[in-house]
């Protein structure tokens, strides 16, 4: 059973992906390796784990009350945020968590193989709510030294560290991405990520250098949204104007991003990006052809 949030953090599942997008992406949590960071983290994830494993705990009801808590949060700061469009607000008030479940008749199963539908929740969500609860801690905010450490890592790969300050390169951009995330979490962080991985291979943002709009424009307006059903469903409309130009093409991509999705599963990797390229590829699909699911699932 795998869990997600419609509104936050990728890892619920274990979804990001990279391939496709315009960056390669690190892993933020490696960069810390302060004693106190992580005696707090040791302490802390002990507690957590306790808790967890007490049969009695409703890891479910928890799960839901913390991003209950987070989304009023997320949803006031909306409000009072005037450049913030009225359909993602909206649609910051849908469905708070989602619980999707994956038949596994054989090998390779995506954890283990559970008796029954409430069971996997409850383990989907006991997972999840550590991971949301990790997230909180000081250790894994973006700062200013983790973005120098980042850099630095990333110059590794026969890139000048002095590219950094110019947004027209790939390092530039990644400098711009991690600065316009400072004190937020690296989940908010990767699924940022995730949403100009979207952008990139739906061509979005070549349209928007044609239209000549800079790097930090784009940035600034991006990472202020989140990937919603808003988002999904204008992502969804740009593959069927394609569709409607190219018959036959939706079928063809979501039968690529398909193979794409059980490989990357089969890989071990995160499937945030796949999935996501699967969903709106079948959402655009179901407004196009209503026998869709007869034909390609």
């Amino acid at each position: 059973c795998m869990c997600t949030k419609s509104e936050g953090p990728s890892e619920l599942i274990g979804r990001e992906g990279d391939k496709g997008g315009v960056l390669q992406k690190r892993n933020p949590g490696e960069m810390f390796t302060q004693e106190k960071e992580e005696g707090i983290k040791g302490d802390f994830l002990k507690t957590l784990l306790f808790f967890a494993s007490m049969c009695a705990v409703n890891v479910v009801a928890m799960l839901h009350n913390f991003w209950e808590q987070k989304q009023t949060i997320q949803l006031n700061g909306a409000f009072s945020d005037s450049d913030l469009s009225g359909g993602n607000s909206v649609s910051q008030a849908e469905s708070l968590l989602l619980y999707e479940s994956a038949p596994s008749p054989g090998p390779p199963y995506i954890c283990y193989v559970c008796d029954t539908q409430a069971e996997a929740r409850r383990d989907a969500a006991r997972v999840a709510l550590m991971n949301s609860l990790v997230n909180e801690l000081p250790c894994r905010r973006i700062t200013t030294r983790f973005i120098t450490q980042s850099l630095q890592q990333a110059a590794i790969d026969s890139v000048s560290i002095e590219d950094a300050c110019d947004s027209g390169t790939s390092i530039g951009t990644y400098s711009l991405l991690l600065h316009s995330y400072i004190g937020r979490t690296m989940l908010e962080f990767q699924e940022m990520m995730t949403v100009f991985q979207l952008l990139h291979w739906n061509g979005t943002l070549k349209a928007l250098r044609e239209r000549q709009c800079s790097r930090q424009s784009v940035i600034a307006y991006y990472s202020q949204r989140s990937l919603d059903e808003y988002m999904r469903s204008s992502l969804a409309l740009d593959w069927l104007g394609r569709e409607q130009k190219s018959p036959g093409r939706l079928g063809e991509e979501l039968q690529v991003a398909q193979r794409e999705l059980v490989l990357a599963r089969r890989q071990g990797i995160e499937l945030r990006f796949y999935k996501e390229k699967t969903d709106i590829l079948s959402l655009a699909l179901r407004k196009y052809e209503p026998c869709y699911c007869n034909i390609y699932l």
